[in-house]
């Protein structure tokens, strides 16, 4: 028996990653944090001004200019249930008139039917910046009718 040879087989290597033990040290960490994170938040105490300040009087209604698609326009006050048709210069004189009257409290908004013409807003807001109005807000319409 002295000249027995022996024959180990040989093993392949493997080149795959195990991941187990990562995933158990994740799991620890993730059970650590959900432990430790509630005792974590520090919380401040802070005083807050006090005010005796009033609310905000509600806004004046807006005035609506409605631009139609065959180049009229309306005049739709806060009073008023429907719009008034005009053309443009009476338009300008009237939004003078009451630009005038109410001064920097006067809110205009342009609409316009749904068949409108981008065109058709865009001469509407020039015959207000001929009244000398400043402030001018677009106003969609889904709906597709300004009435």
């Amino acid at each position: 028996m002295a000249g027995s040879i022996i024959h180990r087989k040989r093993r392949k290597l493997k080149s795959e990653i195990n991941v187990v033990p990562y995933i158990d040290v994740m799991l620890v960490l993730l059970i650590i944090f959900m432990v430790t994170a509630p005792l974590l938040t520090l919380s401040v105490d802070v005083k807050l001004p006090s005010s005796n300040a009033k609310a905000v009087e509600t806004r004046n209604e807006p005035v609506i200019v409605i631009a139609y698609p065959d180049g009229r326009y309306g005049l739709k006050l806060p009073e008023a249930k429907q719009p008034e048709v005009l053309d443009a210069a009476t338009l300008e004189a009237q939004v003078a008139a009451i630009r005038a009257e109410q001064g920097n409290e006067l809110r205009i908004m342009v609409a316009a039917e749904g068949a409108a013409p981008y065109q058709k807003v865009l001469d509407a807001m020039d015959v207000l910046r001929r009244a000398k109005v400043s402030n001018v807000s677009l106003m969609t319409n889904a709906g597709g009718n300004a009435r």
